[in-house]
């Protein structure tokens, strides 16, 4: 709980800096988008806290009987010294509920300090006739729009064009929307007369982000969604596509998968032969230093077979011939007698 607190009050005291710091430019019968400011503390922590209350509920019932109308010069909503909380309209289709959405909210809850923001959406049947066929129903469009947290009140089946009982019904001080013109069969903008009561206030686009964009590309990758989508349970009814198809998408993922299981496996080999790779390596080390310690030239098997040379070539040399004896003398003497004479020792 104390955490809570600590939070909500840091909340209370950022929420009245941003009130203080709050400003609007006047731009002849628009307001562009710069102006900053936030919602009171008690409206702030109440968005996070509820989804916002459709225009039909006790709670908007009571909010707009509390509101004596008389529609807020646009001077007094800029400096923030209007009477009551500036009641803000802004309305749209919203379907696929975006970030493009959310910061167009955003804006139109921002634009003047202290902003009470009521959100049109249209139904089906009107949005049909006049636009196409939306991906969400019109009970989705609204949920999602009610958990917006920048929206204080919805308005179910929002009319497409504006008149007088319109705006004093849900006593609208302003509009906000892109200042794109909007054409239908009768004129040539439908906040033509928005805009001649200084009522209209501009929004700016979020460039890129649209559903038509996201329809797109939905359509663009088509296949690669129906396959995922069947991969998850979904039947072939259920996404209507024919027999022939869903056997070709039904087959095109075994064959995804086989190609996974195939990238798995050679992954496993390459980490496996990279080890083998590796042991193999320090092995022929290995191999190289025994090889060379018994082949190299100051190996063993050098030195065994130098000292084999050795002996072999001893053993096969022949051995010296001995010295020849002197020949026989005349008298019978083994040896030979000197010339000189002998001396007779007396």
């Amino acid at each position: 709980m104390s955490r809570k607190r600590t939070r909500l009050s840091s909340e209370e005291e950022m929420s009245g800096k941003l009130l203080e710091m709050g400003s609007g430019e006047q731009n002849g019968s628009e307001t562009s988008f710069t102006s900053s400011t936030n919602l009171p503390p008690t409206d702030s922590i109440q968005s996070l806290q509820t989804a916002a209350p459709f225009s039909t509920d006790p709670i908007a019932i009571a909010e707009r009987e509390r509101c004596h109308y008389g529609r807020i010069p646009r001077a007094a909503a800029l400096a923030g010294t209007a009477p009551r909380r500036v009641r803000v309209y802004s309305d749209g289709i919203y379907d696929m509920f975006h970030q493009g959405h959310a910061r167009q909210l955003q804006q139109a809850k921002t634009v003047f300090p202290n902003v009470y923001l009521i959100v049109g959406v249209c139904s089906d049947s009107l949005t049909h006739s006049r636009k196409g066929r939306t991906v969400m129903t019109e009970d989705e469009r609204y949920e999602a729009v009610r958990h917006c947290r920048y929206v204080d009140e919805v308005v179910r089946d929002a009319p497409w064009e504006y008149d007088e009982e319109f705006l004093d019904k849900h006593k609208i001080d302003f509009v906000a929307h892109d200042d794109i013109p909007y054409t239908t069969e009768d004129c040539e903008d439908t906040y033509a007369m928005i805009k001649a009561k200084d009522m209209f206030v501009a929004t700016e686009r979020t460039e890129g982000v649209s559903t038509s964009d996201i329809v797109a590309r939905i359509v663009r990758d088509y296949d690669i969604y129906v396959r995922r989508n069947l991969a998850r349970g979904y039947s072939a009814k259920e996404l209507n596509v024919s027999f022939l198809n869903e056997k070709k998408f039904r087959l095109q993922n075994k064959m995804d998968e086989l190609k996974d299981k195939g990238k798995k496996v050679m992954t496993n080999i390459g980490e496996k032969r990279v080890d083998i790779l590796t042991k193999w390596e320090e092995k022929s080390r290995e191999l190289i230093d025994a090889f060379l310690l018994l082949f190299g030239p100051d190996g063993r098997l050098s030195s065994i077979w130098n000292e084999s040379k050795g002996r072999l070539m001893q053993a096969l040399s022949q051995p010296p011939s001995p010295r020849s004896s002197p020949p026989p003398s005349e008298n019978g003497d083994s040896h030979s007698h000197s010339p000189t004479h002998r001396c007779i020792v007396l």
